[in-house]
């Protein structure tokens, strides 16, 4: 019954916060205005900029920040106790990851659906624009290249998600068609396709799809490449041809999942659930040191600065009002949070409910949870991290009637579906990155959708491929990524800082304080990696490790320094920013 009491007390709380703190922050400290003029409407093309209803431009923005992050971040986290892992994933939802989301949203949305790397040489000085679009390309050049890998494993793991997730395309597509082009109802073709999605599901568990190898490619490199194919060609197409109606499906899916597994979790509290693993374990086997490693280790779950890029990439150009903002931005990040209490659920009760062993043995209880974590190398590759969750969810939907199979693809399908939207997301969010560098550099000829997407697929698919025919050579960098995006999330929140000492009042110090405490932890982390990085002797990861902590603390010195130059509101001091 404690796996149940801890669902319903952290659902509340995410409850009450949106209601309390959420609207406090979006009616006082940002003032939204109904009326206000906003990017989708002024700049309205039809392609990137596009007025859309809040649930709409909800779901692309959720799927678009959940993709596997709240997922395989807690998965590996509760290796260090699940209340550790719980408490940040609540606390740093509510008061830095919604905080971080919705403040990138807004201050985009007043300065025309800029990237926050535009216009933090507003708020801060022009100087660190260069700065922030290193760390920026950098991490979506990253996550364009390592994700086709990633969907190819749970491909690999799950055969049958193969159909379905593809499947999700056309389906996709028609859903755009009847809404946009037909007038027809959302909400009676949304069920219709998402009624087809689950069609395929079933279709998909009869009939598994396994890739083989093609001209000595093998399958990971293989799938890299039509992933990054069709990655190309989703970011350049309108928005409202696959991107919005796609992440509306996989919106619609995702709350159908989270409803299978609270309901999974009430059902099987019944059953004996109970949270098998240690409430803290300060020193497990192999594993880094929990302080910073567990601000780092979950990001999405908590706070993301990925986040910051969707939130001032795509979404900025979709959301219609500012009042829609708070829901969309703000409300997504509790529901991150809510998907990761559920994964916490999954790997730490749930996964004690039945999980066999690779001698085939199948345990239960504490020994279930302490096969698969007996160690940090033991349970931190993908495969072992999406496998707790998928094994932890599928026992505890078994308890719903619906057969453990059925339920393991269902869960494979929603990881990689989620998977495939950030992909798609972060090579169109790249494109903007590439255009928006291109112009300040007076290079016309890359700031067009093909040209400046070519560049984002090019340098993607060059990383995957620089180790060898299996799409393997991101992995390389891999371990650059959790403090490069942590520290992305720090700096977004010390713009958002700055913009707010703009304002006046003590309205900063709403991300002043989580801008402080993100920036001690990644530095920090930063720090630990560079010193493990100089122990293997690895060179490169030495360099860009430097080069990304030089950048964290320049952009922090300047951050400060602007802050203490402002001497009022409204923009009072040396080089006043306009206010927006």
């Amino acid at each position: 019954m404690d796996a149940l009491l801890v669902m319903i007390v952290v659902f509340v709380g995410f409850i009450a916060a949106y209601q309390l703190y959420g609207k406090f922050i979006g009616r006082k400290i940002y003032m939204l205005s109904r009326t206000a003029k906003v990017p989708a409407v002024e700049f309205e093309d039809g392609i990137d900029y596009v007025p859309t209803p809040k649930e709409v431009i909800f779901g692309h923005h959720y799927a678009s920040i959940a993709g596997t992050g709240p997922i395989v971040g807690p998965a590996i986290a509760v290796i260090w106790g699940w209340v550790p892992a719980l408490i940040w994933i609540f606390v740093g939802s509510i008061v830095m990851g919604a905080v971080h989301d919705f403040g990138s949203l807004i201050i985009s949305m007043r300065n025309q659906g800029k990237s926050i790397a535009e216009f933090s040489a507003r708020y801060i000085n022009a100087r660190i624009k260069f700065f922030f679009f290193v760390i920026v390309f950098l991490e979506l050049w990253l996550i364009i290249a390592i994700f086709g890998l990633v969907i190819a494993v749970i491909f690999k793991m799950f055969p049958g998600s193969v159909f379905p997730v593809w499947m999700e395309i056309p389906i996709a597509v028609l859903l755009g068609h009847m809404i946009y082009k037909r007038g027809k109802s959302i909400t009676s073709w949304s069920i219709l396709a998402v009624i087809a999605m689950y069609v395929t599901v079933v279709l998909g568990y009869r009939w598994p799809i396994e890739l083989p190898s093609v001209a000595g490619i093998p399958p990971t490199g293989v799938w890299t490449i039509i992933l990054l194919i069709y990655a190309y060609i989703a970011s350049v197409l309108p928005v409202t041809t696959l991107l919005q109606p796609r992440d509306f499906i996989n919106a619609h899916e995702l709350f159908i999942a989270l409803a299978l597994l609270v309901l999974g979790v009430v059902v099987s509290a019944f059953g004996g659930l109970h949270m098998v693993a240690p409430a803290i374990n300060p020193a497990p086997e192999g594993a880094p040191p929990m302080w910073p490693f567990l601000f780092i280790t979950i990001a999405c779950g908590a706070i993301s600065g990925f986040h910051s890029l969707v939130s001032s990439g795509t979404s900025s150009k979709q959301v219609r009002n500012e009042e829609d903002a708070l829901f969309v931005g703000y409300g997504s990040m509790l529901m991150e949070g809510v998907l990761s209490t559920l994964v916490v659920i999954a790997t730490c009760a749930g996964i004690g409910l039945g999980y066999v062993t690779k001698t085939g043995e199948t345990v239960t209880g504490l020994a279930a949870w302490t096969d698969h974590y007996a160690s940090w190398a033991a349970a931190g590759g993908l495969a072992a991290k999406i496998g707790a969750f998928v094994t932890g969810s599928a026992n505890m939907i078994e308890h719903l009637g619906i057969p453990n199979g059925v339920a393991v693809v269902i869960m494979g399908v929603f990881v990689a579906s989620f998977a495939g939207t950030t992909l798609d997301t972060a090579t169109r969010i790249q494109r903007y990155v590439v255009s928006e560098l291109a112009s300040d550099l007076k290079l016309g000829f890359l700031t067009g959708r093909h040209p400046a997407t070519l560049v984002a697929v090019g340098s993607a698919a060059a990383l995957a491929f620089i180790s060898g025919p299996n799409g393997k050579g991101a992995l390389k960098l891999w371990p650059l990524f959790g403090a490069t995006n942590q520290t992305l999330a720090a700096l977004a929140l010390i713009v958002a800082t700055v913009y707010l000492r703009y304002k006046g009042g003590l309205k900063w110090l709403v991300p002043g304080l989580p801008a402080v405490f993100m920036s001690v932890m990644t530095i920090w982390a930063l720090v630990l990696n560079q010193t493990k990085f100089l122990a293997k002797h690895n060179m490169l990861l030495v360099v860009l490790n430097v080069v990304i902590l030089l950048i964290s603390v320049w952009i922090a010195i300047e951050g400060l320094v602007r802050f203490f130059s402002i001497k009022g509101p409204d923009g009072e001091g040396p080089e006043a920013a306009p206010a927006a």
